[in-house]
Formats: C-alpha cells, structure tokens, sequence
C-alpha cells in the first residue's frame, strides 16, 4: 500500500507500467486550481443572487440590470440563470469527471482533498484499471465510496452522452488529448473548467511536425520557446474545437512541467435564452467573433533568434451618426430623419443635433495586415520559417494566480509537492501576461559568437531603453521582453563593442548583424535612448522571487524521472535509459527471455583468453 497524502492506494501487480509517483506535480497543480475554482464558484454565484435580488428590489435602472445580467450570464450556467425565484437558490456542489483514471488516484484525492467537491467520476476502458480503481475506492473508506463512482466505458461516447453536465473535466491522457477534445469541451458546464494534459512534447515542439498539424490544427516551430509555443498550440486547438459548438475558452492558468504541458481553461456557451437573446447574443457572439484576434502566425528567422507574429484578423469601430430632433407639431422628439420627413415639414422642427457615436459597442472584423515581415529577415538577411496559428493572447489569469499562490502558500502542509508548484506558480506571476513566446540570451550571443552578458545587465539594458522584461518558467534562460527585436540586436551590438569577438565569415547572421551600427532611436515609452545601451543595474531588473532568493527551477527529485511505458508494452534492455537499471533487471517478462546487457557482453569479450590472442 503507497500513502499519497490522503489517498491510499494500491499499486499494480506491475508498478513500471503505471507510475503515479511521477505525476504528483500534476495532481498537486490540480487540486490548487480546484480549490480555488470552487470558492470562485462560490463567490460568483452569491455575487449573482444579489444582483438579481437588487433587480426586482427595482434598485437598478434598466440599462444598468441588462448590463449585470450580460456579466452574469458570462460567468454562471445556464441553469441559474433561467432561475425566477427570488429567493436564495442554494449552489449544488461542483461534480468533476476523470475521463482517463486507470488507478483512480487522482479521483480519490479530489474527493478526500478538496472541500466542497461533488460526486467525482472516474473513468477508464480498461478492465484491470477499473477494477483496480474500484479496488482503491473500497480502501479509502467511506467518503471515497459515497463520492467517487468508476465505469468501464469509453470516455469520448459518455462525454458525447453527458453533455454540460460536469463542472470540472479532467483530460490527462498518456500522449496526445486531440481525439479527446471534442468531446471533452461538449461535457463542460457553462463556467467550468477544462484541465488538460499533452505529453506528446516530441510531436508539439517540432519534432514532427506533420504530425502536430494533423492532430492540432498548427504547425510548430524548433526554438528555444517551443514548450512555451506547445501550449500555445494547444490553447489555439481547444478553442476551435469550442467554436464549433458556440462555445469560447478563457485561460487560467497553462505550464510546462517536467515532461508535459497542462492546461486550466474555462468553457463558456453561447446561451440562447428567449428573454435575453439579444443581450447574449451581442456579448457571447462577440467572445466568439474575438478568437481570430487571439490567434497568430510566427515567422521564424532561420539565421538568428528574431521572430514576428502576423494576427489573424484585426478589428475597427463602426461608427455612426445619432441624430436627435425635437418636433414642435407633435412635441416629441425623433431620432430618424426619415421618419418624420413624409409628414411634417422642416419649419416645424425646433433643433436639431448632430452627435457621432459607436454603433452598439460594435466592431468591423476584417483580415489581419500582412505580410508581417518581409521575404529576408530585416537583421541577419537570411529567409523565415513560418509556424502556426498559436494562441498569441494571455495564456494566464493573474488574479487566479494570486488566489491560487495564496491557497497554496496557507496550505503548504497538504501538498507533497509543495516546493516545486509554489515554484512554477510564482514564476508564472511574474511573466509579462501580453508579450507571447520568448527570447533566449544564450542563443542571442551564440549567433554573435560573443560571451554572454549576466541576466541582470541584459534585463537591465532592457529596462532603461523604456521596454519591460521578465522571465518565463518554461525556462530558466528565457526572457520576454516588448521590445522589438531592432532594439534587443542593438543592445547586442553595445555589448559587442565593450566585449569585441573574432572575425567571423561575412556572409555568417552574426557578421551581418554586427556590420550594421546601433541606430539612434528614442524609445516611445520613456526618454532614454535605445543606443547607446544602458547597462547600468535597474531597479526592476530582479524580480521578487530572485529579491527573496526562493527557488524557482528546481532539479528533478531522482534519476530517470519521467513518463514511462504506455501500458502494456513490454520491458526490454533498450528501456534502461528510460527506467532504469534496476526497473529493468526486476522486471518479469515472460514472454521475452532475458537477454544480457550489452556493456556486460563487450567486457566478456575482452576476458576471453581466446579473444584475446
């Protein structure tokens, strides 16, 4: 029997092929944003009962309750919205699906963890997995036994079967969740949330790049962000498989830890009520409208470190004339020219006013301005690759960072991985939330063939040309940064002039950037000058977390860490780098007869007398 906090469980007759040690980063980050979704949920469905309250209490006029109910309506489900009673409706506890459970681990620390939680489904096509789930459901006692529930089904059909009926769907499949997806974001009730897990970091970060196109709907780029642009790709295909059913995502929180990418995103619906179609229809539509402004192309140089983005779509404001005239024959006033010119005459008007306005808070979508670069990279003069679509808006929600942090920090005791979420998440708070994908200062100077500045005076040279910068927690080198690469390759160049290199081939990125001089530029957000580089020390140039020297990437907790075998393949020699040595040795493969290692087999080569001769 293995204790993970509050949860027993009993491990496999064959523990290598299902290891639930390796993920308790990933159920710890879980139960955090759980925990905090469900006082959320709490404080917006209260928040909601009292402005319905105030509304026929008749305390709020009528444009103002329409745009309370328009808030509302994005944040709570349907079903409380379609509520008349005035009276306090009491807020049924949130009911989570584990569509791929195998031992049921996570399920059972859901139910035993997290207070408030509902009844909490675990499922699993695999015979033996249930019935192991059903196995540790029973050890747990009996809360887990009144909370927790397993089937045998195939979870695309029962979610396809149950459509908006869990508030929270956990998808933490071993490889890719895209045959997930489009079940998965039918099965999520209106403000719920989707919790979703890729491992298949190969396929997401360039290795193949064909095959992410074919399963996520973008085509990767190799670089230094690619973790970074892995859950980005995997936002952007979440969304559209949304889209298809009227629906929008908004994300909370999205990290790269260890061997996969996870993601906490909120489902909303585009909600067609009677009484408030029209209100729902102006706010939802317009939500849904915005995702071609969320998504965007990446042109990556192939000589150097530059990148651009290319939007989608961009939008501008339709505006229109509001015409108010007051008529003396009827005494009323009228807001159409047309509608009174067939019948009176035009000395019978008193006034007439004249007033541009935006036409219903509306917005023209038209395609994005393009191309964003042109055929040769503007810095090293070498081509782009291009990659995308990816999900170029905020990839977090700061205010659930914060609430999470502070649930986490007031908890320490109950997370086993305490060190290492508090870690990510605090690094994740302060990440610049607008600036997509990053810079790696390592991989700027190896185009140069320069040695590399510190952090702190790259960060600083940053800070006092006007721009801001922080780090990422995808890597420890990563820097983002709003400035234009026009800027980041002068700073370069300052530094190269106080730290020459050698000569280098002229037609080398490095000898093409450095022959061109820093431009004299004055920044648009401040009155430093771009060039000559500032490299004194700024204030802002550490963040709080390296002001506190708290650790923010911390080494992996034993050797061999990582993903294992997909269930039921075999162990044979070729998985030592994998699991290990001893994983390996122990293993009992029946069907396979034990072959000897092959450092053993050189060694007895060289002893043999005969051999030796």
């Amino acid at each position: 029997m293995t204790l993970f906090y509050s949860a027993k469980y009993i491990p496999f007759a064959r523990p290598d092929l299902l290891s639930c040690h390796d993920q308790v980063n990933n159920r710890d980050m879980s139960i955090a944003v759980l925990r905090t979704y469900v006082s959320k949920r709490k404080e917006e469905h209260e928040s909601m009962l009292s402005k319905k309250t105030a509304k026929h209490d008749g305390q709020f006029s009528n444009g103002e309750c329409k745009e309370q109910v328009q808030d509302d309506l994005l944040k709570i489900s349907e079903e409380h919205v379609k509520g008349t009673n005035t009276k306090k409706q009491e807020l049924r506890p949130p009911k989570v699906l584990e569509a791929l459970s195998a031992s049921g681990l996570r399920a059972l620390r859901y139910a035993r963890e997290v207070e408030g939680i509902g009844q909490v489904v675990a499922l699993d096509n695999d015979k033996v997995s249930v019935e192991a789930c059903k196995r540790n459901i029973k050890y747990n006692g009996s809360v887990a036994c009144e909370k927790v529930e397993s089937h045998l089904v195939d979870a695309r059909v029962f979610m396809l079967t149950h459509p908006k009926e869990f508030d929270v769907v956990d998808l933490d499949p071993y490889g890719s969740p895209s045959v997930f997806l489009d079940s998965a974001v039918q099965s999520v009730a209106d403000g719920g949330i989707l919790m979703c897990t890729a491992t298949d970091l190969a396929v997401l970060c360039g290795g193949n790049g064909e095959v992410c196109y074919s399963k996520y709907g973008s085509y990767p780029l190799k670089g230094k962000y690619c973790h970074e642009m892995a859950l980005r790709i995997l936002l952007a295909c979440i969304e559209s498989h949304a889209n298809r059913y009227k629906r929008y995502i908004v994300p909370i929180l999205s990290v790269q830890m260890d061997f996969y990418v996870r993601v906490f995103v909120r489902m909303f619906t585009l909600v067609l009520n009677s009484n408030f179609l029209t209100l729902v229809n102006n706010s939802s539509a317009s939500a849904m409208k915005n995702t071609p402004l969320k998504l965007s192309y990446v042109y990556q140089c192939v000589g150097c470190d530059s990148f651009h983005l290319q939007s989608l779509a961009r939008t501008i404001s339709k505006f229109s004339m509001s015409i108010s005239v007051y008529c003396l024959k009827s005494e009323k006033e009228i807001f159409s020219y047309q509608e009174c010119s067939s019948v009176f005459h035009l000395t019978d008007f008193l006034s007439l006013s004249l007033s541009p306005s935006l036409k219903n808070n509306s917005l023209r979508y038209l395609p994005g301005f393009g191309p964003a670069v042109p055929q040769e990279c503007g810095d090293c003069g070498k081509k782009f690759n291009m990659g995308g679509p990816i999900w170029s808006a905020p990839i977090h929600d700061q205010e659930w960072i914060s609430s999470i942090l502070a649930d986490v920090n007031s908890m320490k005791d109950r997370y086993p991985a305490y060190d290492r979420i508090y870690a990510v998440l605090t690094t994740v708070s302060e990440e610049l939330p607008d600036v997509p994908l990053f810079l790696s200062l390592h991989n700027l100077c190896s185009t140069l063939k320069c040695t590399s500045p510190s952090a702190v005076m790259f960060r600083s040279s940053v800070i006092n040309a006007g721009y801001s910068v922080s780090g990422t927690h995808v890597n420890p080198l990563g820097l983002k940064s709003d400035a234009p690469m026009s800027v980041i390759w002068d700073i370069m160049r300052c530094w190269v002039k106080n730290h020459p290199v050698k000569d280098q081939a002229p037609d080398q990125s490095g000898s093409v950037i450095l022959a061109k001089e820093p431009t004299l530029q004055v920044c648009p957000y401040s009155l430093y000058l771009c060039s000559p580089a500032n490299f004194a020390r700024a204030v802002a140039s550490l963040s709080k977390a390296q002001t506190k020297k708290m650790a923010r990437f911390l080494p992996n907790p034993e050797k061999h860490w990582g993903p294992k075998l997909r269930a039921g393949r075999q162990i044979t020699s070729k998985h030592a780098s994998l699991l290990g040595p001893k994983a390996v040795n122990g293993a009992n493969c029946p069907d396979e007869p034990d072959e000897p290692d092959e450092p053993n087999t050189k060694r007895q080569k060289i002893d043999d007398p005969v051999a030796s001769i």
